[in-house]
């Protein structure tokens, strides 16, 4: 793990200001460990020199930054209105129960993706599956799995 905060000591030296690069840093740090647990937390707070609980609150308003280790398999399912109406809370619990003690799935519910048309959507690592019912769900993760 010293490595990944050499890694990011570097990034966050060769900044041109360290004011104001507060979400590019926690970015950067989400790609090197996967996640932002707290002592990379409080590492980003002494560097940039902010207060720790400004970054948990950064890292908590903002959706696409987790505290808790993600899978290699990153499930989303879209609970805006338009995939709610059409049975997306089913299928969020169909891809929570079908993987449940598999910890390279991280299964979670997204606002609106924007995607209505294909309602309900599912986005597995960023490719998108559109107008899938729960029965689906199974061969999705087959798929996923067998294309690694």
């Amino acid at each position: 793990m010293d490595n990944n905060f050499a890694v990011l000591d570097e990034f966050i030296e060769n900044l041109p200001s360290k004011e104001g690069a507060l979400i590019s840093v926690l970015h950067k740090a989400q790609d090197i460990w996967g996640f932002l647990p707290p002592e990379v937390q409080e590492h980003i707070a002494m560097r940039l020199d902010i207060s720790a609980s400004k970054i948990y609150g950064v890292v908590t308003f903002y959706s696409f930054f987790s505290m808790q280790k993600k899978g290699k398999f990153r499930v989303n399912v879209c609970m805006g209105t338009a995939c709610f109406v059409k049975g997306a809370e089913g299928i969020l619990e169909e891809f929570k129960k079908l993987t449940a003690d598999d910890e390279d799935f991280s299964v979670d519910a997204l606002r609106c993706i924007g995607a209505c048309g294909l309602a309900p959507v599912v986005t597995v690592n960023g490719k998108y599956y559109g107008r899938i019912k729960k029965g689906d769900v199974k061969n999705i993760l087959v798929e996923v799995r067998a294309n690694g």
